[in-house]
């Protein structure tokens, strides 16, 4: 029997659910923040973790928009009416995300992401999994993010997730390693 997190923090339907970086490019940590009203949570992600989510999202989307007739009305691009830039709201970190699932709800034709945090006393790999399995392996005393967005915000997350990704360091044109704000020691690779 897989054990309910004690507390979970659902978005069924958010008025806004964006990531975000707090900090200098080189050092920014990227937040994951769903809002619905006055309700807001803000769970850390790795870089890594946030572009793959983007992926992942888009590949799901696509193979949608691929079903015959379309019917959830997936969109190509994001709807300009969804495009999100603002920043980050107040960011109260509520947990470091380690395992994160996506799905998909038929149903409401949304987009469903599920994190859990980094178990405190194992040493887990932090980890994405195309199912919500992987909540069999956390206490029952842990928390989880739970958000489902509409088909639209969905491609306007993704599209402002890959925005906040490239938008780090500058790479090195000739040895291809970010270049710091403070300077950069290029080793260029011998032919």
């Amino acid at each position: 029997m897989t054990d309910v997190p004690a507390h979970v923090h659902e978005f069924d339907w958010p008025d806004r659910v964006v990531i975000g970086t707090v900090g200098r490019p080189g050092a920014r940590t990227f937040y994951l923040q769903a809002r619905t009203g006055a309700q807001i949570v803000s769970i850390a992600l790795e870089k890594e973790q946030s572009a793959l989510l983007a992926q992942k999202i888009d590949e799901i989307l696509d193979r949608l928009r691929e079903v015959e007739g379309n019917r959830w009305s997936v969109p190509t691009s994001t709807p300009v009416e969804l495009v999100d830039n603002d920043p980050l709201e107040t960011v109260q970190e509520q947990f470091r995300a380690g395992t994160i699932g996506i799905g998909w709800d038929p149903t409401t034709a949304q987009v469903i992401i599920e994190a859990h945090p980094l178990p405190a006393d194992d040493e887990l790999d932090e980890g994405f999994a195309e199912d919500s399995s992987a909540e069999d392996s956390f206490a029952e005393d842990s928390e989880m993010l739970r958000v489902k967005m509409p088909v639209g915000t969905a491609r306007a997350f993704t599209q402002r997730t890959r925005e906040v990704v490239d938008a780090g360091r500058p790479l090195c044109t000739l040895c291809g390693y970010p270049i710091d704000p403070d300077g950069h020691t290029c080793i260029i690779p011998e032919s």
